[in-house]
């Protein structure tokens, strides 16, 4: 341990940390743009200089590491005028585009300002101007002109991914930020450039200009899209009371210290949701021979209860069969379990995952299902799908189909069905298997349920939902806690349609 002072305060701090991390934990903020607590000290920005009693000139706080005795000055006289200097020669040729600009808001640059005065610049020369528009990957926009050669994209590139794909080229007042040989940045990880880039130089083609960030209500969540379960923040825009429409998930983005490989997350986490909304199913159907029937919820469940209610009556509910998948949270297994177990002989409950990828070395596991180890501990007695069983032993089939994966891949495997008397679907997205099934459930997607997951590591991570499903659409659980109901089995589930 070390004893340092910091703008007077007497601290015991642990050796070897930096005079900038000394002082954060001691709740004294120091501006810093290159800096970033997951990547190495660059010490290049200059922004978090600091006066070091003994020192001839102010010292970067991100490079240097305390000593015992060490006197440190954080807002003195001369650092702060360092800083002004700084923030006047990044501000030279900085557009003043704010208002336009995605990270208005969140923005390092801005604050700064503020915080150090809105001080004239002594530059009068004509700003130099670079490219502002420049595709340097699938999602990613690189403004030049914003750039502040902080070198965060190509230090999380070169020693994270270790894809290397970003550099700085040129040399002095033409240094500027780019994408080596013109190949453009293919990582499974880019979209982490846009949270880690201080101002607005880097944005997301998935989120430019569709909103001001501070509409926006970031909600605190669980990624679905794999077993690892890294906690992310799930912004939500509430919509403006003259256009409802406006509202919705606008970005999904890792919230700090998001797993213990750092504040990342993989792109399919922070990007799989767009094509999600897009096809998502609001309504419940009745396919009636060639016609297409809407009815309210009350009036399906009254329909499937009695058919149920008929297999029942007659000892056969062992041939009413569920098809589920481990994306279910650990709540809904519960209910699960209490729907077997409401009839005698009890239904068949059939697991039907699509099959693991490959994952990477990373975060991204081979599981991309949620919660299997959740699902397994569920005493469902689960077992994989088998076509071949339906066809001899089912007469009502439900299908549970998730958002990893295609709804088709399981008709392939479900050819028989169309033997089957009762078919209903419960999906959260429009597939084009729908009209092969007599009724279509919309569900709920994993960011508008409560409840919890266990991650491949054993885990338990708990989560509520950052908005309402859409207006006809329930989750799972409760979709299964109504058809109890309707079975004269329980209560229909408040909030149901």
């Amino acid at each position: 341990m070390a004893e340092i002072t910091i703008d007077g305060r007497n601290l015991e701090v642990a050796d070897g940390l930096t005079s900038l991390v000394a002082a954060e934990k001691a709740g004294i903020s120091i501006p810093h743009f290159c800096y970033h607590p997951a990547l190495a000290p660059e010490g290049t920005c200059r922004m978090c200089v600091v006066d070091i009693e003994g020192a001839a000139k102010p010292e970067p706080s991100c490079s240097t590491v305390i000593r015992d005795g060490m006197k440190i000055e954080t807002r003195s006289p001369r650092v702060v005028e360092a800083r002004r200097n700084v923030l006047e020669f990044l501000l030279a040729d900085h557009p003043i585009d704010c208002p336009i600009c995605d990270k208005a808001g969140e923005c390092r640059l801005q604050d700064y300002y503020r915080d150090y005065g809105f001080f004239s610049s002594d530059f009068h020369e004509q700003k130099k101007r670079r490219s502002k528009i420049l595709k340097i990957g699938e999602r990613l926009i690189l403004d030049r002109e914003r750039c502040i050669l902080c070198t965060r994209c190509v230090r999380f590139l070169r020693d994270v991914t270790k894809t290397g794909e970003m550099g700085v080229f040129e040399r002095g007042d033409n240094s500027e930020i780019g994408v080596a040989d013109g190949v453009p940045v293919a990582t499974a990880y880019s979209g982490n450039l846009v949270d880690l880039c201080p101002v607005g130089a880097i944005t997301d083609a998935a989120f430019r200009f569709r909103t001001r960030t501070w509409f926006l209500d970031p909600k605190p969540s669980i990624c679905p899209f794999c077993a690892r379960g890294c906690r992310v923040d799930v912004d939500v825009h509430p919509g403006f009371a003259r256009y409802p429409e406006t509202g919705g998930i606008l970005r999904v983005r890792p919230r700090p210290d998001a797993t213990p490989a750092g504040p990342w997350i993989c792109d399919v986490g922070r990007y799989a949701w767009i094509e999600i909304e897009s096809r998502r199913a609001r309504r419940i159907v009745w396919n009636k021979g060639a016609a297409e029937a809407v009815l309210s919820g009350d009036k399906v469940f009254s329909i499937l209860g009695a058919k149920i209610r008929a297999l029942s009556e007659s000892g056969r509910t062992d041939r009413l069969t569920l098809v589920l998948h481990s994306g279910l949270t650990n709540e809904e297994w519960a209910d699960v379990k209490a729907f077997r177990d409401g009839f005698n002989p009890r239904p068949k409950i059939r697991l039907a995952d699509p099959p693991d990828d490959g994952g990477d070395d990373f975060l991204r596991t081979a599981e991309r299902m949620p919660n299997r180890r959740g699902a397994a501990e569920a005493g469902c007695d689960l077992q994989p799908l088998d076509p071949g069983e339906l066809r001899e032993d089912t007469d009502i089939l439900f299908v549970f189909a998730g958002i990893w994966g295609d709804i088709g891949d399981l008709e392939r495997r479900l050819e028989v069905w169309r033997t089957i008397r009762t078919k209903a679907l419960v999906s959260p997205v429009l597939t084009a298997s729908d009209p092969l099934f007599d009724f279509v459930f919309p569900c709920a997607i994993p960011y508008e349920k409560s409840g919890s997951y266990i991650g491949f590591d054993g885990r338990r991570r708990e989560f509520t939902a950052v908005r309402p499903a859409p207006e006809e659409a329930e989750s799972e659980g409760e979709i299964l806690r109504s058809l109890l109901a309707a079975c004269g089995l329980g209560a229909r589930t408040p909030g149901g349609s």
